[in-house]
């Protein structure tokens, strides 16, 4: 079980929502309409286990997240999961990587103060004497006439999954 954004995190005005997370139940987070630029430069890089728990973070990541290095070892990469992010992007992750091949795309993620950033993603299965054995992420800037698609994309995608639901 992920625990529930505090309020106490967030920077100004803020929307609660709740999502679904696999194999990790709900999780209430608190939403704030703002995005943070994704700095010129940098990468970001994480590496997990199998199961998605994070392992290593490198300081772009920490600064990024909003989350201390101590926050994010050890919890579930979907600690950053948006909820204007659709469930099909993340099984076409996992069912991408789980394969041994790597994944790319473009992720919106939330922010421990409910801020938001986008990211281009590539995804790499970590394997040793033939075995996957966990992951590694490395996130860039993304193009912004991409993101403009993504967002497009991914409300068509959302939209899908709520009347699949019905």
């Amino acid at each position: 079980m992920l625990a529930d954004m505090n309020p106490a995190w967030v920077t100004g005005d803020f929307q609660e929502k709740v999502i679904k997370l696999y194999g990790l139940g709900v999780r209430r987070v608190l939403v704030v309409d703002e995005e943070v630029p994704y700095p010129d430069g940098r990468l970001i890089v994480s590496r997990t286990d199998l199961t998605g728990v994070i392992t290593h973070v490198n300081r772009s990541f920490v600064e990024m997240s909003g989350y201390a290095e101590e926050e994010l070892i050890g919890a579930p990469h979907s600690i950053l999961r948006h909820p204007d992010m659709p469930k099909a992007a993340f099984r076409d992750l996992w069912d991408t990587i789980q394969r041994g091949q790597i994944w790319q795309g473009h992720v919106k993620n939330l922010r421990k103060d409910g801020r938001y950033y986008w990211v281009k993603a590539t995804v790499i299965p970590n394997v040793r004497c033939g075995r996957i054995i966990g992951y590694t992420s490395v996130r860039r800037k993304p193009d912004r006439r991409k993101v403009e698609e993504c967002k497009m994309l991914y409300a068509q995608m959302r939209a899908k999954e709520q009347l699949d639901c019905l």
